[in-house]
């Protein structure tokens, strides 16, 4: 590995972080709060520091394999300790652990939060707060591939690290190009989503920090009764077509954009992406009957938004879905394992994989019958090779063990049994609320501190796909 490259490329990425903290000043400065102060030291002493080791880290060299994965685990880390700062100096969050997993929980798109009142912040540590899950959401590594060339190194073995999904879809050549393509993609639907929330009643403020939450995923709101505090089923309406837009392949937007419109049915992963909701919304309607029935419009509202919200990894609320049957906790608890899209920027374990474990499952069978026979796995029209499909299989296992090994360590620090499987689960794939005392009205500050690092190194496996951190800290890695 080479150290003075990854260093030169994390000082970059520190002052990227710092820059983007003006963001939040300005309206620090606009609502006269406290908060200002916090921020200006934040910034300062990240732009101090990532500029001293970027300039005397000045090697410029081509990354590696190694280099990549060390960029994206320590980079990823030291962001969420950076974006801590401004909440922990202004006071908002005293406890520097609870100010931590507040700053992982949304640079990794999590949403998982231990605020008691969250509109009793001030209006900067709200927006950065929202903000972290904007930036996180495509991936701050991703957005510094605009920028390496200018460095000198090239990020191909970044974005293969870094992008959501089993397989990184190259669109260009270039891997500069790609990451300008998937951002502008990205700010368009930001800005659009924004617009159309402004209609529904929301200032520019509320606009902007939802947009940021639905479109990285996170879900992260201004409101403690999240979207349920609007009471508009507007706002819900357009909030559950972003989040699925969120939830999607950014390929297929940006395909869909150049005049292609029939690339999403055409594609065998989205189709399943879109059926899977579809199936949950049916029978949670069919057996949530008790719940149901009362005003039905309402309650059909609500059954989809969840249904969108967990299954792309959003973690919006508009209902208390603890008090559905039972039958509707193990629906959303499935989808949680299930995940958005590859290449979207929601968590889980990814619709393309399960994909690929359905099919290998009937081919398996299908085998037994014609144990001669030759069956290729396809998607689509892609023959999925060998060795991607034992990536799928390994990172499956493995991704299971560690919901396990995480659940346990919730129980001996004290937690019920649903609660502790709901907190592994819902940081593990992203989401934020989870079932138990940590549902849809509740929050993780409770939990003992070593728990919330625990469920802080999950949100981190998860965002990152398990194998970028885990390959981190093998012997092999460190071997020449």
């Amino acid at each position: 590995m080479k150290i003075l490259t990854v260093l030169h490329v994390l000082g970059a990425l520190w002052m990227f972080l710092a820059l983007a903290m003006l963001a939040p000043i300005g309206w620090s400065l606009y609502y006269h709060e406290s908060d200002l102060r916090a921020f200006l030291i934040s910034g300062a002493f990240t732009l101090t520091l990532g500029f001293i080791v970027w300039i005397f880290t000045g090697k410029k060299e081509e990354i590696g394999a190694r280099d990549g994965f060390a960029i994206v685990t320590i980079g990823w880390v030291t962001v969420a300790f950076f974006g801590a700062l401004p909440a922990y100096i202004s006071g908002a969050i005293p406890s520097f652990t609870d100010a931590f997993f507040e700053s992982m929980s949304g640079f990794t798109t999590t949403g998982a939060s231990i605020l008691t009142n969250i509109e009793s912040l001030p209006h900067g540590i709200l927006f950065w707060r929202s903000m972290t899950h904007w930036l996180g959401g495509m991936g701050i590594i991703v957005m510094s591939l605009a920028i390496l060339p200018l460095l000198g190194v090239g990020g191909m073995q970044l974005f293969k690290a870094e992008v959501p999904g089993p397989v990184a879809d190259k669109l260009t050549p270039r891997i500069k190009q790609t990451a300008e393509i998937l951002w502008g993609v990205y700010l368009l639907l930001s800005a659009l989503e924004t617009i159309l929330l402004m209609f529904g009643g929301m200032n520019l403020f509320e606009a902007l920090c939802h947009t940021f939450g639905t479109m990285a995923t996170g879900g992260f709101s201004t409101r403690n009764a999240s979207i349920g505090a609007y009471n508009s089923g507007y706002i819900e309406w357009v909030i559950i077509v972003f989040m699925l837009l969120a939830g999607c392949n950014f390929a297929l937007h940006f395909r869909a954009l150049k005049g292609d419109f029939k690339t999403y049915f055409k594609d065998e992963e989205f189709r399943f992406y879109i059926g899977v909701m579809v199936l949950a919304a049916i029978i949670l309607i069919i057996f949530n009957h008790a719940w149901m029935w009362d005003n039905f419009n309402d309650r059909f509202r609500h059954t989809v938004f969840n249904v969108v919200s967990i299954s792309t990894t959003t973690g919006y609320g508009t209902h208390d879905y603890e008090t559905w049957s039972s039958t509707g906790h193990v629906v959303l608890l499935a989808l949680m394992f299930v995940g958005g899209m590859a290449g979207s920027t929601g968590g889980g374990m990814k619709t393309m994989r399960w994909l690929i474990i359905i099919k290998e499952a009937r081919m398996q069978l299908r085998q037994l019958l014609h144990p001669r026979a030759i069956f290729p796995l396809r998607l689509g029209d892609r023959v999925i090779r060998d060795d991607i499909i034992k990536n799928v299989f390994g990172f499956f296992l493995l991704y299971l063990l560690l919901f396990f090994i995480g659940a346990v360590i919730m129980t001996i620090v004290g937690l019920d049994f649903i609660t502790a499987v709901g907190a592994s689960a819902a940081c593990i794939n992203n989401i934020g609320p989870g079932l138990g005392a940590v549902g849809p009205t509740d929050n993780y500050s409770f939990i003992h501190p070593l728990g919330k690092w625990v469920l802080t190194g999950l949100m981190l496996l998860g965002r990152l796909e398990v194998y970028t951190v885990i390959i981190l800290v093998s012997r092999g890695f460190w071997r020449r």
